[in-house]
């Protein structure tokens, strides 16, 4: 397992750290995740497999941006 911060933007509200939580876990590998919108990060725990092109796309078709 994994875990990683990541930079994340666009998120102002509980609401959009649901969203970017909730495409997260719905990915198969993602056995945690926390986002924060006052920090523009998200946490997550990754078991093996789960690659970072998966995150950031699930995180971007959420409709939020993730910092290089």
């Amino acid at each position: 397992m994994e875990r990683k911060t990541i930079s994340v933007t666009g998120m102002s509200c509980n609401g959009c750290e649901q969203n970017v939580e909730t495409a997260l876990r719905n990915l198969d590998g993602v056995s945690r995740v926390e986002a924060n919108h006052d920090a523009d990060t998200v946490d997550v725990v990754l078991e093996d497999g789960v690659s970072d092109d998966d995150v950031n796309a699930a995180i971007e078709q959420a409709g939020y941006d993730v910092v290089a």
